[in-house]
C-alpha cells in the first residue's frame, strides 16, 4: 500500500501535535506563573519590569503608578523613572510622573478620550535600559470581570 505525500505530511503533523501536547501537559507543567497578579486599585498590572506595577487612571484622570510585590501588595517607589505618551495619535501629549505618598502620579490629568493609545517608558534603575509598554486605555466596563477594559483580567 502506497501512502500519498500529502497524507504522510498530515500524519507527521498530527503525531507532532500529539507529542507536543503530551510534553506540554507533563507533571511539572503549571499555569501558576500565568495567573494574574491582583492590583490594589483595579488598574492594569504591568509585568515587563521588576518590581511589577499597577497603572491606574484615577477619577480625576490623573494616572497613578503603584509598585507591587508578587501578591499585589503595594511596595515603596525606588529609583524607577516612568514617562507616558497618550492622547490622540495626531496630537500626542507627554506626561512625567512625580512621587507622592509612596506612588508615582502624572503631573497632570490625561485627556478625555475613551479609548486612548498609551505608551509607557519605564527605566527600572538608573543603569538599566528603557522598556516600553503599549496598550489602549479603554475605559469601557468589561461585562465579565467588572474592571475597565484596559485592566480586564478575565481574558475574553
Amino acid at each position: 500500500m502506497k501512502i500519498h505525500t500529502s497524507t504522510k505530511c498530515a500524519l507527521i503533523a498530527l503525531i507532532s501535535i500529539c507529542f507536543i501536547g503530551a510534553v506540554h501537559a507533563g507533571p511539572e507543567h503549571s499555569h501558576a506563573a500565568l495567573e494574574e497578579i491582583a492590583s490594589p486599585n483595579g488598574g492594569r498590572v504591568v509585568t515587563v519590569v521588576e518590581p511589577h506595577f499597577e497603572f491606574w487612571l484615577r477619577s480625576d484622570r490623573v494616572a497613578q503608578i503603584t509598585f507591587i510585590d508578587d501578591t499585589g501588595k503595594a511596595i515603596p517607589v525606588g529609583a524607577q523613572q516612568i514617562s507616558l505618551v497618550g492622547g490622540s495619535r495626531s496630537d500626542p501629549v507627554s506626561f512625567n510622573f512625580v512621587q507622592k505618598s509612596g506612588v508615582l502620579v502624572s503631573e497632570g490629568p490625561l485627556p478625555e478620550i475613551k479609548n486612548m493609545p498609551i505608551v509607557l517608558q519605564i527605566k527600572a534603575a538608573p543603569d538599566s535600559k528603557k522598556v516600553r509598554e503599549k496598550f489602549y486605555l479603554n475605559l469601557s466596563k468589561c461585562g465579565s470581570c467588572s474592571y475597565q477594559e484596559y485592566a480586564c483580567i478575565c481574558g475574553h
